[in-house]
């Protein structure tokens, strides 16, 4: 492998290390679609539970915001610990805790389960997210020494990619499951899969180039530069270089506003397809709208990923602030659209907004202003913020339209996305300190002119 003399600058990796880091990366990918279709299935069964157990949108929400905020608290917490511990040892802890979750709920509905279901699901979701909340962190750490700042861009992008599959396999097959086999499988067919891809990883993913038979080299991230980089990041490190670092808690608020825009849509588009435009599970229409969720995803965090790299000069801000207008302008059009088809369509076109934002910010972001050394505590924190935010789309997003209907919806979400563009804006040519950037030199104003003639 060869490597650039300055950590600014794209390093030339060979095949063999390609090869090697694919082998690390895309087991990954394809470990945290898993996830994702382990936890999604509670939104795509959402219309089937409430019917089921005569739930209101309030107390299925009480569901999710139980999973959203142990989630928030974990991810926060784990960061530091996956930081320590390494990426592998999450990823398995994540995989292993998530399948057994799912393959319980699953056989407890199999066998009948209708007594205190509500606090039962409050509490097997909560569990289930906890687990869930290694994946993200994990796969940061993992991927962190093996990419130089400079490839993590288009990179971020493909992968998000990958992962926008978990939205295929949760909304689109979860949907199909539930139209063409006994409900419960959206349980017990998302926890085969987590534990198949337990297997893989255990069998091919490692922490780091080094230990894959390669050297390590400079990732020119926030913590390439330390002599201690290698060593297990403790509290004094991360208050000095995290936790007061003012790029960071920008980008903290921020990802509170995108969890609120991510799970708003996410956590509601099947009740309000349902009830608004009469789409159901298993209709061409329904497909269109989850199919359009996987496919916006993808073209969202591509798109994102190569306008950050190749016009913004691996600057994460300014594509994340355009995505953020395109937000409200695709929410905009949601709320208003009468025809189920441009409905279901904007579903997934809005998807390639939020989704877009959320993979540079919590994904990308966080491994370059983070360093490979707390990549997975800045990313706990961007993704717990996140969904301290997205809890308050279920009960209380949830009790709201319960009282005022459908048309609150996409204007409850809208000025969020409206904070995180201005946000966005506060941050535009910020980068890590070892990553530089040629700006346009700034034009002399006329009475700077005349001095100079003078």
């Amino acid at each position: 492998m060869q490597t650039s003399l300055t950590p600014s600058e794209k390093p030339v990796h060979s095949p063999e290390y390609r090869w090697r880091r694919f082998q690390n990366w895309f087991p990954l990918g394809l470990t945290y679609a898993t996830f994702y279709m382990s936890r999604y299935n509670l939104n795509v069964a959402s219309t089937e539970v409430m019917g089921r157990f005569h739930w209101s949108k309030a107390e299925f929400g009480v569901v999710a915001t139980a999973g959203f905020w142990t989630y928030a608290l974990s991810v926060i917490l784990n960061g530091p610990l996956t930081d320590r511990i390494g990426g592998k040892r999450a990823i398995l802890t994540a995989a292993l805790g998530t399948a057994a979750i799912n393959a319980l709920v699953g056989f407890l509905f199999l066998n009948g389960w209708t007594t205190k279901v509500l606090v039962g699901m409050s509490l097997l979701y909560a569990v289930n997210m906890y687990f869930q909340s290694f994946g993200a962190l994990s796969v940061v750490k993992t991927n962190a020494p093996w990419f130089h700042v400079r490839e993590r861009g288009v990179f971020g992008g493909i992968f998000g990619s990958m992962i926008s599959g978990g939205y295929f396999l949760a909304m689109t097959v979860g949907g199909w499951i539930l139209a063409y086999l006994p409900w419960y499988c959206v349980f017990l067919i998302p926890s085969a899969a987590v534990g198949v891809m337990y297997i893989i990883d255990k069998a091919l993913v490692v922490n780091s180039p080094k230990e894959a038979g390669f050297e390590n080299f400079n990732t020119g991230d926030a913590s390439s530069h330390s002599t201690d980089k290698d060593k297990p990041v403790d509290l004094p490190y991360l208050v000095k270089n995290v936790f007061t670092n003012p790029v960071i808690l920008t980008l903290t608020a921020a990802e509170f506003c995108t969890g609120f825009v991510r799970q708003g849509l996410l956590l509601w588009f099947v009740p309000f397809l349902k009830e608004v435009h009469h789409i159901h599970h298993g209709t061409t229409l329904f497909s269109v709208a989850t199919v359009g969720i996987t496919v916006g995803g993808i073209l969202g965090g591509l798109l994102c990923g190569f306008l950050s790299d190749k016009v913004f000069q691996s600057r994460r801000p300014p594509v994340a602030f355009v995505f953020y207008m395109g937000q409200i302008v695709s929410l905009l059009i949601l709320g208003w659209v009468t025809q189920p088809g441009a409905a279901a369509f904007m579903i997934g076109f809005t998807c390639m907004w939020i989704f877009g934002v959320h993979g540079m910010l919590s994904g990308t972001a966080s491994m370059d202003f983070g360093g490979t050394k707390a990549a997975a505590t800045v990313t706990g924190l961007l993704d717990g913020i996140q969904y301290i935010a997205a809890g308050l789309t279920g009960f209380l997003l949830g009790g709201l339209l319960d009282k005022f209907g459908w048309s609150v919806w996409t204007p409850m979400i809208i000025p969020f996305s409206a904070i995180g563009g201005l946000l966005m804006l506060t941050l535009w040519n910020s980068t890590p300190k070892n990553t530089k950037v040629s700006l346009p030199a700034k034009k002399p104003s006329a009475p700077e002119r005349e001095a100079v003639t003078a």
